[in-house]
């Protein structure tokens, strides 16, 4: 007996050893992970805070911090006004997206009627090709209706937001989840198919509303090929991404670098600062619209 709780002892013990060598040799390679992905920001931060402007300079840590390109920002471009209407389009386009979105999800995921599976089929098709083979007649309808130049904000968000209710298939995926008994429930108590929407699914639904606010938010501060297509070379109606990209030319990328990372720390405070509040639901949201309903 005693022989035996020895061995099943030396066995328990070689098999936490095993384990502790498992899991040291994977946070190993997680904290390895994440230095190289963090190493691109951090510099991105550091060069912020030289006070040279030249994009070589044979080392990454400044050998004098300093706020001179922060100032540069604010006094001698129009950032700000890049800043506002970046900001502007993030929010317009993230309620506007969340409403036709979570409409859509919901009458697919609810509603029984004619044509529903030839919509959702056509839908999931007509989103496998690329939405620049549209820019075209885009440039020529929103020019048609002044929507370029000093307007694209405005038409930007329209691009946004028209085609958002074929982006349905994560939001259907976690209302299927949610019972339907309980909007027959709520029909038999007299609510109407909006009121059971509003006040019986939505309050159920908050991971899913946050996942599709913060997709919409996100998407105008990283978009630059549809932005500077529309836009050209306006100034008062550019985004963020289109203005910083006008740095980056080969004659005034030396001058302008050091700048231009300063912006990108800047533009990158509102969205991190957002995902970071809004992590957990998001995470909730993607999982629960995982399930194939």
């Amino acid at each position: 007996m005693k022989n035996n709780q020895k061995k099943l002892k030396r066995k328990s013990m070689g098999a936490k050893a095993k384990r502790r060598l498992s899991n040291t040799i994977i946070y190993i390679i997680l904290v390895i992970m994440t230095v190289v992905w963090l190493f691109p920001f951090v510099g991105i931060v550091l060069e912020s805070f030289k006070t040279e402007t030249k994009m070589q300079t044979g080392y990454l840590f400044p050998r004098e911090f300093g706020f001179t390109h922060y100032e540069r920002l604010f006094k001698e471009t129009d950032f700000l006004l890049w800043f506002k209407n970046t900001a502007i389009m993030g929010i317009a386009t993230a309620f506007l997206q969340t409403f036709f979105i979570l409409s859509m999800s919901y009458t697919l995921s609810r509603l029984r009627f004619k044509g529903r599976k030839f919509l959702m089929n056509f839908m999931l098709i007509l989103g496998m090709f690329p939405g620049f083979l549209t820019m075209i007649l885009i440039y020529k309808v929103f020019a048609d209706f002044g929507l370029i130049m000093e307007m694209a904000p405005l038409g930007l968000i329209i691009v946004y937001c028209a085609s958002s209710g074929m982006g349905y298939y994560v939001s259907k995926g976690f209302f299927d989840t949610i019972p339907k008994s309980l909007d027959e429930a709520a029909r038999v108590d007299g609510a109407t198919r909006w009121q059971v929407f509003y006040k019986v699914i939505m309050p159920l639904s908050k991971p899913i509303v946050i996942y599709t606010i913060l997709m919409g938010f996100m998407a105008p501060w990283g978009d630059f090929m549809l932005a500077s297509y529309l836009i050209h070379e306006n100034s008062e109606g550019m985004s963020v991404a289109v203005g910083m990209f006008e740095w980056l030319s080969a004659t005034n990328l030396n001058t302008n670098y050091t700048m231009f990372c300063a912006a990108g720390v800047i533009v990158a405070i509102p969205v991190v600062t957002v995902f970071l509040l809004l992590q957990k639901y998001y995470v909730e949201g993607v999982t629960g619209g995982a399930v194939k309903g």
